[in-house]
């Protein structure tokens, strides 16, 4: 039997094992269901990872580490906070998180989109690459703890810090260390010793500008924002400034 697509299967999670609600999720998914609610959430590992259907998965509660890992179409709505390794190796769908999440976010990222309202751990988008056509995307409305865009080889990642005052700096130190690919765009400013040696500052061309525009849309409509009120600030582009910035310690 197969679902109807307006059709949303609602999951109670209290108390069941992260093994057994990502064996019903699969189960479900299979039999061709669209909208899938889990309420009650609390720290299982693992949701949606490795799913490859266009299903929509709305999570009430704080999901455990590595959820929508590997994942590659599935459109996942958090209504809380997030923990570690959201979105490890992606690569394709929507990651929608209504508030923080933890460290690594975005780990390896290789498609798709993940959007955060508040802030992130360390080391966001680490090691983010893109392949031709397909470049993931990591906006965070808050700020990032040390070492975003960490070995960042390609994609987008957009610091906008709206948690902060007029004038207030970032805290992350190490800011795209080792980053030799990909882009981030800043809302505001950083200090020069709070980069990575790699990083480069420019400022914002018209092609920046479009790409910025778009993504800071959707942010603004899944979280409720005024476009004008994030884009009343400058923003700054930084970029990597070696391909190779480690090659000259392996190569003889």
């Amino acid at each position: 039997m197969t679902a109807d697509n307006n059709t949303t299967f609602k999951i109670d999670a209290s108390g069941i094992y992260y093994r057994d609600l990502n064996e019903k999720l699969r189960e479900l998914i299979a039999n061709g269901t669209h909208n899938i609610e889990l309420i009650n959430i609390c720290g299982q590992r693992y949701i949606g990872t490795d799913l490859d259907k266009p299903v929509n998965i709305d999570i009430y509660g704080t999901p455990g580490n590595d959820m929508g890992a590997f994942m590659n179409g599935p459109v996942i709505t958090v209504y809380g906070n997030a923990q570690d390794g959201c979105g490890n190796t992606m690569n394709e769908g929507k990651i929608i998180i209504h508030g923080h999440a933890g460290d690594i976010t975005g780990l390896s990222a290789r498609g798709g989109k993940i959007f955060i309202k508040e802030g992130v751990g360390y080391r966001a988008g680490i090691h983010m690459k893109e392949y031709k056509e397909k470049k993931p995307v990591l906006v965070i409305g808050g700020t990032a703890q040390d070492f975003a865009g960490e070995y960042m080889a390609g994609g987008i990642m957009v610091l906008l810090g709206l948690n902060l005052r007029e004038g207030e700096k970032y805290p992350a130190k190490f800011i795209g260390t080792g980053m030799h690919g990909g882009v981030i765009y800043l809302r505001g400013g950083v200090e020069d010793y709070q980069l990575g040696k790699e990083v480069g500052i420019a400022e914002l061309d018209e092609k920046d500008r479009e790409i910025l525009n778009q993504l800071v849309a959707e942010f603004c409509a899944y979280f409720s924002y005024g476009i004008e009120t994030i884009m009343n600030r400058n923003f700054i582009k930084l970029y990597p400034r070696y391909l190779r910035p480690y090659g000259r310690l392996y190569a003889y």
